[in-house]
């Protein structure tokens, strides 16, 4: 059976790796490593989170939400992670793996083969407390959609000095 809004989320999930792809593969370096200033995460590091949370977020919490429910409380996800990788890679490489991890992840839970009833399951947020994994699967394609427009954003930013006084029009260098 077809689930509305998990066909819909679905729909972007498959999307992202494509989305990201096109729009960073090949870039010049200073559009790739910019930031927003100290503290703030650059293109590259954003594919590096992608691929963390692909790893050990909504799979593995989707995972645990259709085994145990609410009785298991999901592990912590380190929101930084991609900090402490020890190799470094390309982006290629790590656009290709963010790929090959999303393929991985939408073909298993296209899998799982969820109703509109399991989507209703109770699931344990370590900080949030009960979710659903409707809720969890929301979360995922906003999560992805909130990253492109970071990474957008972030890039658009390389040019607020040089755009002049162009910038009272360009609502993304507010």
């Amino acid at each position: 059976m077809s689930v509305p809004l998990l066909d819909e989320c679905l729909s972007v999930l498959t999307r992202t790796p494509a989305v990201l792809d096109v729009l960073l593969r090949d870039l010049p370096e200073v559009l790739t490593t910019a930031t927003e200033g100290p503290g703030t995460w650059s293109p590259s590091v954003v594919i590096g989170h992608l691929i963390h949370a692909e790893k050990t977020d909504w799979m593995p919490r989707m995972t645990i939400i259709m085994e145990h429910g609410a009785r298991r409380a999901f592990d912590p996800f380190d929101h930084e992670a991609q900090f402490r990788q020890r190799e470094v890679r390309s982006l290629p490489a790590l656009l290709d793996e963010f790929k090959d991890l999303r393929h991985e992840s939408v073909g298993r839970l296209r899998a799982m083969d969820l109703t509109a009833e399991q989507l209703e399951t109770n699931g344990m947020h370590p900080a949030l407390g009960l979710v659903t994994a409707r809720q969890l699967v929301a979360t995922w394609t906003s999560h992805d959609l909130g990253h492109i427009l970071q990474i957008s954003r972030v890039m658009a930013k390389r040019y607020k000095s040089e755009v002049g006084p162009w910038v009272a029009y360009q609502t993304v260098m507010k």
